[in-house]
């Protein structure tokens, strides 16, 4: 099965040494597995999810890497303040396989506004179909003009799509700076 592989999907963020991102919805932390390494020392990975147990593997996959410039957090993107970090101090934040699970889009891309910086850079990355029972059900599925809609709604402005693998699509967007 090929899925996609985030360190060649977040190379189209442009993530650079030192910058702050966040992975909205890690999961066991792929995006931000490969998040880490690219702002290294000097940056920061926060991984926020909503599961606590899944937080506590890839804390111990982050400390048998050997980074030490990520953090986990236990938070609800739904809720406002629900990632537990202070407003514009992102530089760039990451959603993928994320947003077809959420009940309340709107209040999740909400708060990536509410803490990414001026001139931020979001990457949505999301399931393109229903695959023979691989990913989600198809009343789950957020289409990509969907997915695009929602951001460009609350003020963000797109930069590019691109194929994320054979089952994903992926959409950059901007916050105005």
């Amino acid at each position: 099965m090929d899925f996609s592989k985030p360190q060649e999907i977040i190379l189209q963020m442009g993530l650079r040494d030192g910058m702050r991102v966040v992975d909205i919805g890690s999961g066991v932390g792929h995006y931000t597995l490969a998040a880490a390494p690219i702002v290294g020392e000097e940056g920061r990975v926060y991984a926020v999810d909503v599961q606590e147990p899944v937080l506590k593997a890839l804390k111990r996959e982050v400390v048998e890497r050997g980074f030490s410039n990520v953090s986990t957090i236990w938070g609800d993107i739904e809720q406002q303040f629900g990632t537990k970090l202070k407003g514009e101090v992102v530089d760039a934040a990451i959603i993928a396989n994320t947003l077809f699970q959420l009940d309340d889009k709107n209040a999740a891309v909400k708060e990536i506004k509410r803490i990414l910086k001026p001139g931020g850079t979001v990457l949505v990355v999301d399931w393109a179909g229903c695959y023979n029972n691989i990913g989600p059900e198809e009343k789950c599925i957020i289409e990509e003009h969907t997915a695009e809609r929602l951001f460009i709604d609350m003020g963000f402005h797109k930069e590019k799509a691109f194929r994320a693998g054979p089952h994903h699509y992926a959409l950059v967007f901007k916050k105005p700076s």
